[in-house]
């Protein structure tokens, strides 16, 4: 008797609509239809520990946090290094570099939709390479639930692109940004990043601090007093040469 109740255990437990629900309850998004792999593959792959920078990089990486779990439903990203109060005025002319230095946010074309994952990465900063050196570069890493498990990242011909740079010369109180999906910029539900007094954290509290929407995630560490300004970086990463974004960066680092 006893079994008969493991093999029915566990032939319950190996069914897709279980690891579904599983999924899409903790990760608290919405049922993205079709996906590459099957969900208990997807849930391993989110809840084993995992972020980008154990396959790559490894001596770069200092440490990491999770943030949590958001949804593209449309193929536009809205990329912010600015707290701008709505509405928020979308750039649609020029290049990347064009619309960040005007205005401090640009749009990314030909998203993947689907569920994306966001992390919140500190790693050694580029401007040296002393291994001793204790500047840190803060990066929002977001990417498509499927990219770990995909082969295109797995065989490394999958890599990231600098799509635009920007410097901001002047003294900066925080380090922010955002990735939202358009469609839902000024939906009821992304509403909560704007309201900035309620998670970024008080002036001395230095500790990074992230908070994420349905459509949407931002991060933001306030800095100490510095004179330099910032450096931003926007990568992407995408399924092949023309393919679509399966991952973005932002990062942030102290000049």
């Amino acid at each position: 008797m006893l079994s008969v109740t493991n093999k029915w255990f566990n032939h319950v437990i190996m069914q897709e609509c279980i690891w579904k629900f599983t999924c899409l309850r903790d990760l608290q998004v919405p049922d993205p239809g079709h996906v590459a792999f099957s969900w208990s593959k997807l849930y391993g792959s989110v809840v084993d520990g995992s972020h980008s920078y154990i396959f790559r990089q490894q001596e770069k990486h200092i440490d990491w946090m999770w943030i949590g779990a958001f949804s593209f439903n449309s193929e536009v990203a809205f990329l912010s290094e600015r707290m701008v109060n709505p509405p928020v005025k979308i750039p649609e002319h020029g290049n990347i570099d064009d619309m960040l230095q005007s205005y401090g946010s640009c749009l990314l074309r030909k998203i993947k939709t689907g569920i994306w994952i966001a992390d919140l990465q500190l790693v050694r900063c580029p401007v040296c390479d002393l291994e001793k050196c204790e500047g840190t570069m803060q990066m929002l890493d977001a990417r498509l639930i499927e990219l770990f498990l995909s082969q295109g990242y797995q065989d490394r011909s999958w890599d990231y692109e600098l799509i635009g740079s920007h410097e901001i010369k002047k003294t900066s109180r925080g380090a922010y940004g955002a990735i939202f999906d358009l469609k839902y910029l000024t939906s009821n539900s992304t509403a909560g990043i704007f309201d900035y007094k309620s998670w970024t954290g008080q002036p001395h509290d230095f500790q990074p601090k992230a908070i994420i929407a349905l459509h949407a995630v931002a991060v933001n560490t306030n800095l100490q007093e510095n004179q330099a300004g910032v450096l931003m970086k926007y990568l992407a990463m995408r399924a092949g040469a023309e393919g679509e974004v399966v991952s973005i960066r932002i990062s942030q680092q102290l000049l």
